[in-house]
């Protein structure tokens, strides 16, 4: 399975858990896929439309596809599209990402949930029109340059980011995918998403904020060998944390579920590597974690 495998993967299950939110939350919504290239998932995320045609009923959801695929780009999605119910209207609009601003306000998508996939660019102006016009907004963006994305979407207006970059077992090139949401739950939606995916996918996760570059398999249950070192690390830059405050770093920092903190301090704290107040007990919320010369003194 390549990169492009995995992203199709990613957007399908983060479509599974958008869509009924939004229907939920509104009586309209935007669905926004741009491209800079080939709009290889477009036609995976209309199946994945199709597949919630009930729940459209007294509802509108508008997907826009902005692509430069070429003049047979409608008839590749025409088929799909062809099992929609009427309240989905599907636009396909020649170009590319920087044309998001003004295709999302021809549409009329500002004041509504709004989920965008911008693929293989990173334009300044589309990524502020998703987070200024999505009532919430959500990003998904990917891109072959490397780097962290992180900045470009928290720049954009997106409080929460996560980012995990995709590093093929064959050599080939390597693809960053970041999300950017103002949820708490569509965040941890979105780590489970990450985690959920083909464990055979000839693909491994490198997390950009870690240090050391290493290689994830990916997997239900992850190595926690590299989120203890973030731990402790964190730890040793901001003193004594709760395993509530821990956990929220885990979620908003690193590319690991905030489920896996646990995992990863009951290792920190059988190396002795770190200490807990109450040293008794379930490793709880409230439990305070110190690392170092923080440690509570008998």
């Amino acid at each position: 399975m390549s990169t492009d495998a995995v992203l199709r993967e990613l957007l399908v299950r983060q479509l599974d858990h958008w869509l009924p939110g939004a229907m939920h939350r509104s009586r309209r919504a935007t669905l926004a896929l741009a491209y800079a290239g080939d709009p290889g998932t477009a036609e995976a995320a209309l199946r994945v439309v199709a597949e919630f045609a009930d729940r459209f009923r007294g509802r509108r959801l508008t997907v826009l596809v902005l692509a430069g695929g070429g003049p047979d780009l409608p008839a590749r999605l025409g088929a799909v599209e062809a099992t929609l119910p009427a309240d989905v209207a599907v636009h396909v609009v020649p170009g590319d990402p920087a044309r998001l601003p003004v295709t999302l306000k021809a549409a009329g998508a500002a004041g509504a949930p709004l989920l965008a996939l911008v693929d293989g660019a990173v334009p300044e102006a589309a990524l502020r029109a998703v987070a200024a016009g999505g009532r919430p907004a959500e990003l998904l963006l990917t891109a072959a340059t490397p780097g962290s994305l992180r900045p470009a979407l928290e720049g954009a207006g997106f409080p929460l980011v996560s980012e995990v970059e995709l590093v093929p077992a064959d050599g080939s090139a390597t693809r960053t995918v970041a999300f950017g949401t103002g949820l708490d739950k569509s965040l941890e939606a979105f780590k489970d998403t990450l985690w959920a995916v083909d464990e055979f996918a000839g693909v491994r996760y490198r997390d950009p904020a870690d240090p050391a570059g290493a290689l994830l398999d990916i997997a239900l249950h992850p190595d926690p060998a590299p989120l203890r070192r973030e731990l402790l690390a964190e730890l040793t830059r901001s003193g004594p944390r709760t395993v509530t405050e821990l956990r929220r770093h885990t979620v908003t920092a690193t590319a690991y579920r905030g489920a896996d903190t646990v995992v990863a301090l009951t290792g920190l704290l059988h190396s002795g590597a770190v200490a807990r107040d109450p040293a008794e007990g379930r490793l709880g919320g409230d439990v305070v974690i110190s690392a170092g010369s923080d440690r509570p003194t008998a």
